[in-house]
């Protein structure tokens, strides 16, 4: 693993840029002492989850139609003793 001092990576970043590129981890030393461990990052491609189908979860929480029978019985229960 290369080293670099902090003046090293005020001065000659583009240097230093292409070192870590080709090293792949760098070490930056502050008065020969290490502090900072310098590591290319890498993106992480985000996986994209199922497609949610709204319309048929809208279907489902619609109240069902009634039936024929059930109509008839609703039409009377609210008619009464009309």
């Amino acid at each position: 693993m290369k080293t670099a001092t902090i003046r090293d990576l005020r001065t000659k970043f583009p240097k230093i840029r292409l070192l870590l590129e080709q090293e792949g981890q760098l070490l930056i030393t502050d008065r020969g002492r290490p502090v900072i461990l310098l590591q290319p990052y890498h993106e992480r491609v985000a996986q994209r989850g199922a497609r949610i189908d709204y319309y048929a979860r809208l279907r489902r929480r619609m109240p069902k139609p009634l039936t024929a029978a059930a109509r008839r019985a609703l039409d009377e229960a609210d008619r009464g003793e009309r």
